[in-house]
């Protein structure tokens, strides 16, 4: 045993575990955190991924005691009581069945996001494609990354102009 510092959802945590423990593991039996979670185990179907320093990885695989950077989770995503906008878009386009994949599809989306805040229907298909559904919701999961990136558009030009419009005063 090993302790291991980690940096998760922007606080400092010390686990005192075997290094080579699944993040996945760690996440859920030490620090709590329900929104990872198992799926297939050999990083093949995404219901595990995090983000760690903006990447989407499969926490199933990856020891914790390698992990290196800020690592964000499901619950990680919404500030102050206010969903993410990727968030409020799996509630406004109803992408929910059954439950399996929400994790991994929202936090593979967000990464997505990230690198690429205005991608075309081709680049969300690719994105995602290593994420299974299998309710088969992938239209949906598509219209709600496309109202996310259109809300995180709308909300930066409101920045933006807020922003210059202070300037001007």
């Amino acid at each position: 045993m090993s302790v291991v510092t980690l940096q998760v959802n922007g606080a400092t945590h010390e686990v005192d575990i075997d290094p080579s423990t699944p993040l996945l593991y760690v996440l859920r039996n030490d620090l709590g955190l329900q929104g990872p979670r198992f799926g297939c185990g050999l990083a093949q179907c995404g219901t595990c991924t995090v983000i760690v320093d903006g990447v989407a990885m499969r926490s199933c695989s990856l020891p914790a005691g390698q992990v290196r950077g800020e690592i964000t989770t499901l619950e990680g995503l919404s500030k102050d009581g206010t969903l993410h906008p990727l968030q409020q878009a799996w509630i406004d386009e109803q992408v929910p069945q059954c439950g399996y994949c929400q994790n991994g599809q929202i936090m593979t989306a967000k990464a997505l996001l990230d690198r690429n805040p205005n991608p075309s229907d081709a680049e969300i298909r690719q994105g995602m494609e290593g994420v299974l559904c299998r309710c088969m919701t992938y239209y949906r999961i598509q219209a709600a990354i496309k109202r996310a990136a259109r809300g995180q558009a709308a909300a930066a030009a409101a920045d933006a102009a807020g922003t210059d419009a202070g300037e001007d005063a």
